[in-house]
């Protein structure tokens, strides 16, 4: 095994000074890892045997529901991709380039973007005029099969992706050293980091009693500014939509450590169904982790689809389903996870009769802050919510 290399720091004289870096108990397993993979590839290509990778199979054949653990998990099929099979040549190659580049990131103690790694591992093939990678959506790709592979997040290979969404509530946390106060963020509140794990993230000081993720930064931002966190003491999150991997692994947490029940705030429709299936159960594409993502104790809280009478809204209001709504909210109803639950059942029946969708803003035609000074505090007074 190689030797890790060291970090050379430039002293005033000129002179370099080497410095070791401190790799975490997290690090260096995921270098043995990664390690382990390459003596392998090694040792068959020693033996004159084609060398492989058994990549697990990322697909929805390969998905079930663990109705005992309550969220999605991978089964046990994979794909083999071999040096010498001349349709496979190319993506086996770019396997071990995303290993080796983060290889390299963890033995220098640096992260970067997905993006970033995209760069640093895209050249001509020397001899051609063939590219490693032609776009990042392969690079990407590539760096969710190592993920599986090796069973490590892409932040344990020191790759992040751009932040998208905030927090803002009654807890202090520190940030790579650097001590927050969530209460005292402003109007944007603290944005959530793509790498949010204990290494990078440490909790401190937490007074609040629960957690509300509202689906959209606009909505968000109604409950900072009413102050909502602080009226009912509580965290407030937004994922900027279909929550990024950092707002769902920071509310997983929150969630565990901290014994904060989850509330969701989203809109009536399809894809607020989908958002809360993913945060409560994990989604079929990162099936892999959804033991260290997934909230199965989380509630959705709204916005519902008999809100539109209950709530005498205007039919200004009101969101005509499409074809594709009307489809898509079949489907999630035949999911494993809601098909027998029988007020889920109910709730997309509704949705389908009424033809139409509602967004949590509708909620703003019968007042600016309706949704924070009634809604809201009635559907939690009352454990108005569907699980």
């Amino acid at each position: 095994m190689a030797k890790r290399p060291r970090k050379t720091v430039a002293t005033n004289n000129g002179d370099a000074k080497k410095a070791a870096v401190n790799l975490s108990d997290r690090d260096k397993k995921t270098l043995r890892d990664l390690v382990s993979l390459a003596d392998r590839i090694v040792l068959d290509a020693d033996k004159k045997r084609d060398p492989y990778l058994d990549i697990p199979a990322r697909t929805l054949s390969n998905i079930k529901y663990n109705k005992t653990k309550r969220f999605l998990e991978m089964g046990s099929n994979s794909n083999r991709r071999q040096l010498f099979n001349l349709s496979q040549a190319k993506v086996y190659m770019q396997s071990l380039l995303v290993a080796s580049g983060s290889k390299r990131l963890i033995d220098e103690g640096k992260t970067t973007s997905l993006r970033g790694l995209y760069y640093m591992l895209k050249h001509s093939i020397e001899g051609t005029k063939e590219e490693t990678f032609d776009d990042q959506t392969q690079s990407d790709t590539i760096i969710e099969d190592m993920e599986v592979t090796l069973n490590s997040m892409r932040e344990e290979l020191h790759l992040y992706a751009k932040n998208a969404g905030s927090m803002v509530g009654p807890i202090t946390l520190t940030d790579t050293g650097d001590e927050i106060d969530c209460s005292r963020m402003g109007s944007g509140g603290y944005s959530i980091p793509s790498i949010v794990e204990p290494e990078v993230v440490q909790f401190g000081k937490c007074t609040a009693k629960f957690i509300l993720h509202v689906e959209k930064d606009t909505v968000w931002r109604r409950f900072n500014e009413d102050k909502f966190w602080k009226t009912h003491n509580c965290i407030l999150t937004h994922g900027g939509g279909q929550p990024p991997r950092g707002v769902r692994r920071m509310l997983y947490r929150l969630h565990n450590e901290l014994k904060l029940p989850v509330y969701c705030l989203l809109d009536n429709d399809p894809w607020g169904y989908y958002i809360y299936s993913v945060l409560k159960q994990g989604s079929i594409n990162l099936a892999y982790e959804s033991k260290r993502m997934a909230i199965p104790d989380a509630k959705f809280l709204g916005i519902r689809s008999r809100d539109y009478e209950r709530c005498e809204l205007s039919p200004s209001v009101k969101i005509n389903l499409n074809d594709t709504d009307i489809k898509r909210a079949k489907q999630i109803a035949a999911y494993p996870w809601f098909e027998h639950k029988k007020p889920w059942q109910k709730e997309i029946e509704q949705m389908l009769k009424n033809g139409f969708k509602l967004e949590v803003e509708s909620l703003i035609s019968k007042d600016i802050s309706y949704v924070t000074e009634v809604y809201t505090p009635e559907r939690l007074k009352e454990q108005d919510w569907l699980d």
